[in-house]
């Protein structure tokens, strides 16, 4: 079991995750351009957390003078990024308290979910269910679904 105390707004005790951003120098050469801990959103009376790690905005995304990077911050700043970015891409941690299950949904999107820590039931509208572990990969094409942390105990974390 994890022992890390929770920060940045982390409600679980699961780890920190630090982001590191990179880009290039003078030079062109690769170089770490940003870097710190993901920032920690509760939802459903903090029953789970979302953290976006980074969003583009287009795809292919923007790669020439940090175009993707400022526009990233930009649409952070408002607020008003929801599950998905139409016509871009997001990758967002989200952690499930012990016991919790979301509610039922789809996202008009391919969505791949990682099982980071712990391990969560996937629930599909057929009422199939399938238990992912460490390392798991479900790759959701639009479907309608919900995770549920399958522990009573121990927080779970998704990408």
């Amino acid at each position: 079991m994890a022992t890390s105390e929770p920060s940045s707004g982390q409600l679980s005790n699961l780890p920190e995750i630090h982001r590191f951003i990179t880009g290039h120098n003078q030079q062109g050469e690769a170089i770490v351009q940003a870097s710190n801990s993901l920032q920690w959103k509760p939802y459903d009376n903090s029953n789970m957390a979302f953290s976006v790690v980074y969003t583009t905005s287009s795809m292919p995304a923007d790669l020439n003078n940090d175009a993707d990077h400022k526009t990233h911050q930009d649409l952070m700043a408002t607020g008003n990024l929801g599950l998905v970015n139409p016509n871009g891409t997001v990758i967002r941690c989200v952690d499930f308290k012990p016991g919790y299950s979301c509610a039922m949904h789809r996202t008009q999107s391919l969505d791949y979910g990682i099982v980071l820590e712990g391990e969560i039931e996937m629930v599909l509208d057929s009422g199939e269910k399938t238990r992912m572990g460490r390392g798991d990969v479900a790759v959701q094409r639009a479907t309608q679904h919900q995770w549920r942390n399958v522990s009573e105990t121990e927080w779970a974390r998704m990408m």
